[in-house]
Order: structure tokens, then C-alpha cells, then sequence
């Protein structure tokens, strides 16, 4: 068995994937200079950029897996994951830049803490700003309540306003948290082996927070681990398709509801609940449709 496996799922984004693949190679990706031993899974979902055959040509020990169709990012990842023989499992996004050192830092962490089923890095856009996603909460009705009428922007640093993304906490300061984000996210492959593989249920968003709330459920932990620090150039994609992946993300929304919360409700609130989701998904897209292309969101 490998200390672990890197699973990366691509989509049109030849020259980040590109990019990121030569950021592993630089941090020791697959092992050599004392980093862990370590196997590289790419899997293209039907790109027709030409992704898959620029992998093949530039990094020929990748696995290179070329799936018949864009079946969503769980689904691209679970092809890999069925086969990966890492002790971890790490999911990382083509558009992220792993600097040296950064996922041997990880890797050493969950072998100092095995009641740790999952971990994740500290990750900061170009510019050094945090990406708010690496560290949230689980989407209850409060904390969604707070995030989609705006008091989690408003009062960013309230512990009880600002839980969506955890924005009261010190960047720097490691933490217990509900989940980190699907972009790099190391988990332990015994956590796995116990709740099963990503659910394909949601095409894309949201199953690495269902992930999470499976494994935590199972009793593992999910620490924020800053001491490790990975570059994400978020949203450059998702912007060329806002319109689709704004859907996507609000129906990722209410399906984690649906599926966590649902039943500890009743059915007219859960009517409202998900009238509510939908509503919001309007706003996010008339907004978007009013902005220049280079300035289009997702999920806000």
C-alpha cells in the first residue's frame, strides 16, 4: 500500500491541469526527495480541449483515466478511487498549485492524529486572500438561513452569524471543523472503506460536504490544518458555464437537505425550505446576468 493517492478530475482545463500536475511533480509527486510514496490518478470527463492527450504526452507516470462522459465530479472521482492504493486519498482540483512540502505536511498530520478522517490545507487565491470554502460548517437551517438572506456577509466576524465559513476564526489557527473543501481534501482510506465512496447523486457541489457529514457520523474528525498552504485559482472555470453551475450548486443544496435534514422536519417546511433554495438560485442569476462575463459568480 502507498502513503497516497492523488486524485485530480478534469474538465476543459487543460493548461491549469497542466500546471498543477507540474506543481506535484516540483513538491516530489510521485515519491522521491523523502516524500511520501504516492501514485497520480487524472481522470478527464470528456474534455474537448485536448486535456487527456496533453497528460498523456507531458506526464506519462500519470494514471490517466478517460471517462466516456462527464458524469459529474463524484462520479469522476470514484472511478479513481476504486482503484487508488494510498492509506490516503487526496481530492484535488486541476486549478490548484501545490507548493513544495505541503502535502507531505498533510500526510504527516493524519499519521500523528488517526482520529482524523479528513483534512484539509489552508487554501489562499493568487492574491493571498483566503478562499472561504476551506474551512465550513454544515448547512443547517440557521446557518443556511444566515448565509442566504446575507447576515453571514454582514457580520462576518459573529460566531453566530458568521458559521458558514467559519469567518470569525484566525486563518492560522488549525481547528475542528464540519468539512473542508473537495478542492484539497486529504481522507483516510479506513474512513472510506467505513461510509462507502462519493455519493454521484450530486453531479457537482456538495458531495464533499456529504462526504464529510458521513464520515464525521462514523465518529472520525475533520481538521483544518494551516500549516499546509495550496494555491486555488477558484472559479475561472465555473465562470465560462455560470449559469449551469449556479443550478448545480443550489440543486447540490437542496439535495444535502434533503438528505440529512428532511426528515427531522415537516413536509410544509421542508416545501418552504426548498421554495427558499430556488428563490435565492434566482437572485444568484439575475445577478450574474447583469455582470460582465470575467466577474460572474457561482452561488451568490
Amino acid at each position: 500500500m502507498l502513503d497516497l493517492s492523488i486524485v485530480i478530475v478534469n474538465y476543459n482545463t487543460r493548461d491549469r491541469l497542466l500546471e498543477c500536475l507540474a506543481s506535484l511533480q516540483a513538491d516530489g509527486m510521485p515519491a522521491e526527495n523523502g516524500s511520501p510514496s504516492s501514485e497520480v490518478f487524472v481522470v478527464d470527463n470528456a474534455s474537448q480541449d485536448g486535456s487527456a492527450d496533453a497528460v498523456a504526452a507531458a506526464f506519462p507516470q500519470v494514471t490517466l483515466l478517460r471517462a466516456p462522459r462527464n458524469g459529474g465530479y463524484a462520479f469522476g472521482n470514484n472511478l479513481a478511487l476504486r482503484r487508488a492504493r494510498g492509506r490516503y486519498n487526496l481530492l484535488l482540483n486541476p486549478d490548484t498549485l501545490v507548493p513544495p512540502g505541503a502535502l507531505a505536511t498533510l500526510v504527516r498530520y493524519m499519521d500523528e492524529h488517526p482520529e482524523v478522517g479528513i483534512c484539509g490545507p489552508r487554501l489562499v487565491r493568487p492574491d493571498g486572500s483566503l478562499d472561504l470554502a476551506c474551512r465550513r460548517s454544515f448547512p443547517t437551517l440557521a446557518i443556511a438561513f444566515y448565509r442566504l438572506v446575507g447576515l453571514s456577509r454582514l457580520f462576518p466576524r459573529s460566531r453566530r452569524f458568521g458559521r458558514y465559513n467559519l469567518t470569525y476564526l484566525d486563518p492560522s489557527q488549525e481547528a475542528e471543523v464540519d468539512s473542508v473543501v473537495g478542492a484539497c481534501m486529504l481522507v483516510r482510506r479506513a474512513a472510506i472503506d467505513q461510509v462507502g465512496l462519493l455519493d454521484e447523486t450530486f453531479f457537482l457541489y456538495g458531495e464533499d460536504l456529504d462526504w464529510a457529514f458521513r464520515i464525521r457520523q462514523r465518529g472520525w474528525k475533520v481538521q483544518y490544518v494551516p500549516q499546509a498552504t495550496v494555491i486555488h485559482h477558484k472559479g475561472e472555470a465555473s465562470r465560462q458555464q455560470s449559469t449551469a453551475m449556479t443550478l448545480a450548486f443550489y440543486d447540490a443544496m437542496r439535495i444535502f437537505y434533503h438528505k440529512h435534514y428532511a426528515h427531522r422536519f415537516p413536509r410544509a417546511l421542508n416545501a418552504l425550505v426548498e421554495a427558499a433554495i430556488w428563490a435565492r438560485c434566482a437572485v444568484s442569476l439575475l445577478k450574474n446576468a447583469l455582470r460582465p462575463p470575467a466577474r460572474r459568480r457561482v452561488g451568490t
